[in-house]
């Protein structure tokens, strides 16, 4: 996996679903930033909420943006992935993980403040937890790389039955998200080039239709970012790029989808060497912020869609992990 932080035990900061392990993954109902918000709003007041995983003591921290903090012990930072989502459909976030020692879901579940247990899946699975059939509700979903190929396997919460769809390979990078607004979350794969400033395919299922959409987006060096930049029900595929020392600032490029992927922005945010990206929709307008967790210094800083202005909020400790990642590839 992509790398942007070094740690010890099971946590590793890789850009697709936040592993409990060295770092790393998000759902939500409407777009796919709707439903990537819900994955992080505890208060249900339509703006995601600054969520942390401690890895020294197993807690996670909520600072609700209407108020308050939570503090839930919750998983195991040495055997456990971050899978936050909204697996009950109250339309509030659900603290989770995925357990790769037993391949265990444990859920709680905001409507009932009870844990779940589901086993799915499979030791060495990829826990990549998504609206897939577009119920409201977060499917239990992995991917399995098997002979070459990667496969899709989702438990609808929809009917209870289980999916399995062949998309991509091996070898790709698994990026989902909405990308044509139905509600329902697509397959998609971003395939690297055979260097770092080789080139970047996107390809994507589209589950309007079951046809194929493909991109040539960025460098396979790249962080995936997915989510709605733009602002028009569709994911778009955005990207950040690293500087080549830890001075130099962080890029995000975004492909609107809003263009019909012919136009692209670009915004300068962050610090190389210093920041991970957090992005999601934290000032209600159901647009995706530029976002990052700086670790030295233990906060957050957006710059919000809504006015432009950037806001820093000093929450956690260095050292936490940063939830929000999880929709980072």
């Amino acid at each position: 996996m992509k790398s942007i932080l070094t740690g010890s035990g099971r946590i590793s900061a890789t850009f697709t679903c936040i592993l409990l392990l060295v770092v790393s993954s998000l759902a939500q109902v409407g777009s796919g930033n709707i439903k990537l918000r819900r994955a992080l709003d505890a208060d249900d007041d339509n703006k995601a909420d600054f969520t942390l995983f401690r890895p020294s003591n197993n807690v996670w921290f909520v600072n609700k943006s209407g108020g308050g903090i939570i503090s839930q012990p919750f998983g195991d930072a040495t055997q456990d992935y971050m899978v936050p989502g909204d697996y009950d459909g109250d339309r509030k976030a659900d603290i989770a993980v995925w357990r790769d020692t037993n391949a265990v879901w444990f859920v709680l579940n905001s409507s009932t403040f009870t844990t779940s247990s589901i086993p799915f899946g499979a030791s060495g699975d990829e826990p990549i937890a998504r609206d897939y059939d577009g119920d409201g509700k977060t499917d239990r979903a992995i991917i399995r790389r098997t002979n070459g190929t990667m496969l899709w396997v989702v438990l609808r919460s929809i009917d209870g039955q289980v999916s399995i769809q062949p998309f991509g390979n091996a070898t790709d990078f698994a990026v989902p998200g909405d990308y044509d607004g139905d509600g329902k979350f697509d397959y998609a794969v971003q395939r690297t080039g055979a260097t770092a400033t080789t080139g970047a395919t996107f390809s994507i299922s589209r589950s309007t239709d079951g046809g194929l959409t493909t991109a040539t987006f960025g460098n396979s060096a790249d962080f995936v970012v997915p989510g709605d930049y733009d602002g028009d029900g569709k994911t778009d595929i955005a990207l950040v790029r690293e500087g080549a020392t830890s001075a130099d600032p962080l890029i995000w490029y975004v492909l609107r989808s809003s263009s019909n992927n012919t136009v692209v922005s670009s915004f300068v945010f962050g610090m190389t060497g210093a920041d991970i990206p957090a992005q999601n929709d934290y000032d209600g307008d159901n647009i995706t912020d530029l976002a990052i967790w700086r670790n030295s210094g233990a906060f957050f800083a957006v710059r919000r869609s809504s006015d432009q202005n950037i806001t820093s909020t000093v929450f956690g400790s260095p050292d936490d992990v940063p939830i929000a990642n999880y929709d980072a590839h």
